[in-house]
């Protein structure tokens, strides 16, 4: 794969929303030793929130959530891309993936401060090898 960018993995989780329950969850998670590369969180359907995690160690998140009896969605393989900041940083990325009629159905990037930026990014399932051989992979 290109230079800073790696397949991922993500995990639909429906967890209470209550004050201090993402606390909760996190305080959880790093007691299990569980690092995220990346996490959003927002109001679901009655009195939930849909907490999307993508873990360094797929394994290891899917086993504390077979411990917990926490419901996990199927994964979802999508891409991980990091590097130094600039204005127009994804564009060659997308180019490439357009060019190969692979089309991006989210992303999510952010300034990552000290001139780096990260974003996450999901193609259909069907592209995922494909976009990984357009990116340098396999």
């Amino acid at each position: 794969m290109a230079k800073g960018i790696r397949r991922v993995n993500k995990y639909v989780l429906h967890h209470r929303d209550e004050p201090g329950d993402g606390a909760h969850l996190l305080k959880t998670l790093k007691k299990h030793g569980i690092n995220l590369l990346a996490l959003t969180a927002f109001p679901a359907a009655s009195g939930t929130s849909q907490v999307e995690l993508i873990p360094e160690n797929a394994a290891q998140l899917e086993a504390l959530a077979k411990q917990f009896g926490w419901r996990l969605s199927k994964k979802r393989t999508g891409f991980l891309a990091q590097g130094k900041d600039r204005a127009g940083a994804l564009i060659k990325l997308a180019e490439r993936l357009g060019k190969a009629g692979i089309h991006v159905t989210q992303i999510d990037a952010i300034a990552a401060g000290a001139e780096r930026y990260g974003a996450v990014f999901w193609v259909r399932p069907k592209d995922v090898e494909r976009a990984t051989e357009v990116m340098g992979g396999r």
